[in-house]
């Protein structure tokens, strides 16, 4: 006898819902060799008019039909089933009107194929050895036609829910509840399209299964309801099947098939209607989460945040995680860095987007591969930067701030900064943007331990001034080959950059904050007024510091440098005093600005 399977759909809808649901989506209208991602098992075969049969005039035979691309239920192996919705139509016509082979199922497996599985009673699913193990992994709802007492079937026209095992978990008679709430009984081998509805909800592990006569509204009320956490059922790649096991002879007709994938995750995001503009400038949150292989590749934390390393579309990218505690208005946080995207500047680091997802802001720059400054100056480096790259350095990062403070058409507060041999500019973190001429709002003190000027400790606010402070540091930085703060070997006490440089200067020998690995190819008036300028920049009076453009005219030689001594620097209360009490304050975390920041090379 010939058995049609007219027509399999699957719907695989990939379509966004809400911030914590995706749907993804395939569809087939007929079976046309070659067949796409379609695999026929068994006795299962394709007709040349398009036609997919699952049974034939064999007996005792199982015909599969596998949709070969695995699905995604889990976004982790140990992450919670997502939630799912299958809807089918079917229809089971028998020579014999009272007799009708075992049914149909509609089966999540773990394999493409199901090697070992028999016919009869066994669904094609599974054996006598295996019926019940745990390692199966299948969950399945049957269409049964037959009662069989070892499986304790409800009766030999039943609906029910699989898990690894024939012994259903649940089972009804066939039937739906009306629009009145009264039950309706249905026959499966009754010739007649009959339509499924499958439904999990990966939060409450609800399980669903609703049939009614094709072309009839799904029933409110389903047919079999159970609670089952399929995370322990499921591995995180599952395959789709339609199984027909054949004992005598029946027409098996699948008219529709349709699958829809609801993924709860934590890659879930939610777009704000002020975002719109910003969409263009949006990475997702997945495509960094595998970019950065779950954020596995720490490259440094600051701050503002952790900086991991990742690779994106063959480029590599570094991606900041601002933490919470530094985290401005979210509105204002995407029009930051929209902003700072349109910039370009040799001598800044590209930032090639942004994302948000729940309360996690997330920055995405060009990855500088030569590692950090702070590589090539502490600890007896194995490779040291000359007195030449040095400057370099210095003078690119002065030309990006003087870029952003003034050659922009917005004021750009840097919180803290950092350079390659280019002198390129990137901190990884926040930048507070304030029109010419407008007060800056005060923020959460949020940077570096080292970098951060007294006056934003005092007030929380971020001004060009706090940058220059900042820019001092790191001049005092690349100048003397030691940190921001180190700890002192005797004492234990935390010792300020600034103040033991300033401590060489009040004694007259300035020279000797010099990093030794200098060695003697450098110039010593250059060196000399690089560690003024840093002190200078560091003065503890925001009014007292110069702007980038005198300070990029200081050391272009464009200008001289003001003459002044330690004693006017310690009267206006530079050192000792001011840096004392942000030093007893200890509300920061140690650590160096550099880790934020990359060399770029020969750039």
């Amino acid at each position: 006898m010939f058995v049609k399977l007219l027509t399999v759909v699957f719907f695989v809808i990939l379509l966004s819902k809400s911030s914590s649901q995706v749907l993804e989506n395939f569809t087939y209208n007929g079976f046309h060799p070659p067949l796409n991602l379609i695999s026929l098992q068994g006795i299962a075969s394709v007709t040349s008019s398009g036609l997919l049969t699952l049974t034939n005039s064999t007996s005792h035979q199982t015909g599969h039909a596998f949709y070969t691309q695995p699905i995604r239920f889990k976004d982790t192996p140990n992450d919670a089933v997502s939630s799912f919705s299958t809807s089918f139509v079917f229809a089971i016509h028998s020579q014999i009107p009272t007799l009708g082979g075992d049914g149909i199922a509609f089966v999540v497996a773990p394999t493409s194929t199901l090697p070992s599985a028999r016919s009869g009673q066994y669904l094609g699913l599974f054996n006598l050895m295996n019926n019940g193990n745990e390692t199966n992994n299948i969950f399945a709802v049957e269409l049964d036609t037959i009662q069989n007492n070892e499986f304790d079937d409800t009766n030999d026209n039943h609906v029910g829910i699989d898990i690894n095992s024939l012994k259903s978990v649940k089972s009804s008679p066939a039937g739906y509840w009306d629009e009145k709430g009264r039950f309706k009984e249905l026959t499966l081998i009754s010739g007649k399209p009959m339509q499924v509805w499958v439904d999990y909800n990966g939060r409450t592990h609800q399980i669903n299964v609703t049939i009614a006569p094709f072309n009839h509204d799904k029933p409110i009320k389903p047919l079999v309801s159970t609670v089952r956490d399929l995370s322990h059922v499921f591995l995180q790649d599952m395959f789709l099947v339609s199984v027909v096991p054949l004992i005598v002879f029946i027409f098996s007709i699948i008219f529709l098939v349709r699958f829809i994938l609801r993924r709860r995750r934590k890659f879930a995001e939610k777009l704000e209607d002020w975002e719109t503009e910003f969409r263009k400038n949006r990475l997702k949150f997945k495509d960094l989460y595998y970019a950065t292989r779950g954020f596995s590749d720490l490259l440094g934390s600051g701050g503002f945040g952790s900086v991991y390393k990742g690779v994106m579309k063959k480029k590599e990218i570094a991606v900041k995680r601002v933490s919470n505690e530094s985290r401005q208005g979210l509105k204002e946080f995407v029009s930051e860095i929209v902003t700072i995207g349109r910039m370009s500047h040799r001598n800044l680091v590209p930032l090639l987007g942004y994302c948000r997802r729940k309360n996690e802001l997330l920055l995405v720059y060009e990855y500088m591969p030569n590692g950090s400054l702070d590589k090539y100056l502490y600890h007896s480096p194995e490779v040291t930067l000359d007195w030449k790259q040095r400057i370099k350095v210095i003078l690119g990062v002065a030309s990006a701030l003087f870029y952003l403070h003034e050659d922009w058409e917005q004021v750009v507060i840097h919180r803290a900064s950092d350079a390659d041999y280019n002198g390129r500019l990137g901190d990884f973190g926040l930048a507070r943007l304030c029109d010419h001429g407008i007060d800056h709002k005060t923020t959460h003190v949020a940077g570096t331990w080292g970098y951060l000027a007294p006056d934003h400790v005092r007030t929380g606010k971020a001004t060009t001034a706090t940058d220059v402070f900042a820019f001092g540091v790191l001049l005092l930085e690349v100048a003397c080959g030691r940190r921001p703060i180190e700890i002192d070997n005797e004492s234990g006490e935390r010792a300020l950059l600034v103040d033991w440089v300033f401590g060489f200067w009040n004694e007259g020998n300035i020279l000797d904050a010099k990093d030794p690995n200098l060695g003697t190819e450098y110039d010593q008036r250059e060196v000399e007024m690089v560690l003024k300028l840093g002190l200078l920049c560091s003065h503890s009076n925001p009014q007292a510091r110069p702007t980038m453009r005198q300070v990029l005219h200081y050391l272009s030689g464009d200008a001289m440098l003001p003459d002044f001594s330690p004693l006017e620097l310690h009267g206006n209360e530079m050192m000792l005093g001011t840096h004392h009490g942000i030093r007893e304050m200890g509300m920061f975390t140690c650590g160096s600005l550099m880790v934020d920041s990359v060399l770029s090379g020969g750039r």
